[in-house]
């Protein structure tokens, strides 16, 4: 294993805002979940070596992790790129390689729909760029296929919103939910993704609307576009910046939720990554989010887990003025309760109301997230209500009297 490539392993030591005070201890560590992230992360050869050292059950017990988590093709590409795919239990290097197969068809089949979706909305001379998901390669993934992808995301002209969506409906697509901006769309409806179909072609067809509202005296993102060839059409997709901070507050606002995909957080360090030593990129970020408090402490937020809990380098010329930033109440609480939102497991947990607190009281308003509308059935909506309802409460508690020392 000497030869996989290895970076400098982050300072454990309590950062220096908490130093003479005692974390509340607030999570159980979850040792095989963090090895497989690490490996993503880093390909260390302890991580690796530890995953190579998992029982069958130990595999059993964190293959649906991975599948909610969205990284089991990473991984599996990951140990294909490391020749270690035969090292696995047949049945587990079976699921990948059945799971990766499943996933390109998926992968195909959501271009082609996306394909047929853009050529009329050019038809329709409507304004839009596509965002996250397909328009993310080569910047977060190497290659579409290796994404579990739940939807394909359009920003949207707010004088084209009407059209798109009347062209959405016209495509089979229903109108299901709008939250703030944003307008769901559902084809081929399944009550919910299991391990079964969720990369299978077909299944959970999903498109967002994101409606960019005008705003007198703003320059739209929209303006901004530009176009690149994915999959052998060309697509209009976000400038490099914008397409950056977009990103990066989508991930804020999954931590801000019950639930964080941990692919997401994954996509957008590898993204940061690709673009460590590139002054001029860094320079445009900078100038498009420094007025905007929500943006620059949500992703001071973003940053500060991925140091804390993934032993995240983070390029000097953003943690200035995103990180130092960050009041130190809202990064005890990424010390205390990052892992829980990156190791964590459907439906999640209410410890984000704690951030939103503070967040709140930092002058950054957060509404309701979707996340908490939680998809089960009544028993399961119950059952977490309660359950996390008294784990927050408790959190709550001994938070309020670990927020009086912060302030003593």
């Amino acid at each position: 294993m000497s030869e996989i490539p290895t970076m400098s392993t982050a300072s454990s030591d309590i950062p220096a805002f908490v130093a003479g005070k005692t974390l509340p201890k607030s999570f159980h560590a979850c040792p095989n979940r963090e090895a497989a992230l690490l490996s993503l992360c880093h390909a260390k050869p302890a991580d690796v070596d530890r995953l190579l050292s998992f029982t069958p059950a130990e595999w059993r017990k964190l293959l649906p992790w991975l599948d909610a988590s969205g990284l089991s093709l990473y991984l599996a590409h990951q140990l294909d790129e490391l020749n270690l795919r035969e090292a696995l239990p047949d049945v587990v290097k079976q699921r990948m390689q059945q799971d990766l197969a499943d996933n390109q068809a998926r992968t195909q089949g959501l271009l082609r729909e996306s394909v047929e979706i853009q050529t009329e909305f050019k038809r329709a001379n409507i304004c839009y760029a596509v965002l996250r998901g397909f328009s993310l390669c080569l910047s977060s993934v190497s290659a579409p296929g290796l994404r579990h992808q739940l939807n394909v995301e359009y920003l949207v002209d707010e004088g084209s919103a009407s059209k798109a969506r009347e062209l959405l409906e016209q495509a089979g697509y229903r109108l299901c939910g709008i939250n703030d901006r944003t307008w769901e769309f559902k084809k081929n409806e399944t009550k919910r993704f299991s391990a079964k179909n969720m990369y299978k072609d077909g299944f959970g067809q999903i498109i967002e609307l994101h409606i960019d509202a005008e705003v007198p005296g703003r320059e739209s993102a929209l303006s901004r576009r530009e176009y690149r060839e994915i999959e052998g059409m060309l697509m209009p997709v976000l400038a490099p910046a914008d397409q950056f901070l977009m990103q990066g507050m989508h991930v804020f606002q999954n931590v801000c939720s019950s639930f964080l995909r941990t692919s997401h957080l994954l996509e957008f360090y590898r993204h940061m990554s690709a673009r460590s030593n590139d002054p001029a990129f860094w320079s445009d970020v900078r100038s498009l989010a420094e007025g905007d408090p929500r943006t620059v402490l949500g992703l001071g937020v973003v940053l500060n887990l991925i140091e804390s809990v993934m032993d995240g380098e983070i390029p000097a010329k953003l943690v200035t003025w995103t990180m130092l930033r960050l009041p130190e109440p809202a990064q005890c609480w990424v010390s205390m309760y990052g892992p829980h939102c990156v190791y964590g497991t459907p439906p999640g947990t209410k410890l984000y109301r704690l951030l939103q607190r503070e967040m709140e009281s930092a002058g950054v308003s957060l509404a309701r997230p979707a996340g908490e509308a939680i998809q089960a059935t009544p028993f399961l909506r119950l059952r977490f209500h309660v359950v996390e309802g008294l784990r927050y409460a408790w959190a709550s508690y001994r938070w309020g009297r670990f927020r009086n020392e912060l302030s003593a």
